[in-house]
């Protein structure tokens, strides 16, 4: 019984090794949301840019827009919003999400790098981020002109990822060429 005890931790390390090798094929931006398929969440929430003016859902509905997450501690942020300005001189909607950040930080961080949204929602405590099943920043939710979200990236959206994500849905929802 001793001997066989003496294999019992070289199983474990084999077991844990075939489970770690078959989860190495996957994608770690590759989340999956209960959202896709369902309506954006409600919300209340003030803009970024003026606490008084109170924004909802209603405010984009009628409209194909992207929602995009975004935060100045979000250092992949950085990466992707040339590729947020460049959609938007092409025409793309896009609303931000500021998500648990600091306002004055938040508008400085647009007025340096350019300001690709049509408006932005300040989240602060994060509420609407937990109702859209937020991991982080940045995420982008394409949203179709009857709310309903269509898609969702985590991580980066660039030129490889429009056009292999995006591109062929916005089109398809939109019924234009980008």
């Amino acid at each position: 019984m001793n001997r066989l005890a003496l294999f019992i931790p070289l199983a474990l390390f084999v077991g844990l090794s075939l489970v770690l090798l078959l989860g190495l094929d996957k994608d770690p931006t590759d989340l999956p949301s209960a959202l896709v398929g369902e309506a954006f969440p409600l919300f209340n929430l003030p803009s970024l840019k003026d606490e008084q003016n109170v924004v909802t859902e209603q405010d984009f509905n009628g409209e194909v827009v992207l929602v995009n997450v975004w935060a100045t501690w979000c250092f992949a942020c950085r990466i992707e919003h040339p590729m947020l300005n460049k959609l938007s001189e092409q025409g793309v909607k896009i609303i931000g999400l500021n998500y648990k950040d600091q306002r004055a930080g938040a508008l400085a961080w647009l007025a340096e790098r350019g300001d690709p949204y049509q408006f932005n929602i300040f989240d602060a405590k994060g509420s609407l981020g937990i109702d859209l099943g937020v991991y982080g920043a940045p995420e982008t939710y394409l949203v179709d002109a009857d709310g309903i979200i269509r898609h969702r990236r985590v991580g980066v959206v660039d030129d490889r990822v429009w056009e292999s994500e995006f591109r062929a849905i916005y089109e398809q929802i939109t019924g234009t060429e980008q």
